[in-house]
């Protein structure tokens, strides 16, 4: 499968608790943090539930 890359571009602070539980599930730290996963249906979907807060990478 396929591999993307992510960027966190925006902050989780002021988010819901189900927000920051993605954002800590798709393996952020920190802010600016790039990350490389692979392209599962499950993956994608947790990119669309938080798409307001990352970026991915080309």
């Amino acid at each position: 499968m396929a591999t993307i890359k992510i960027k966190q571009v925006r902050s989780a602070i002021n988010r819901t608790a189900r927000q920051k539980a993605t954002i800590q599930a798709l393996g952020f730290k920190r802010l600016n943090q790039t990350i490389e996963k692979e392209a599962t249906p499950q993956i994608l979907g947790m990119i669309d539930k938080v798409q307001h807060l990352v970026k991915v990478v080309e």
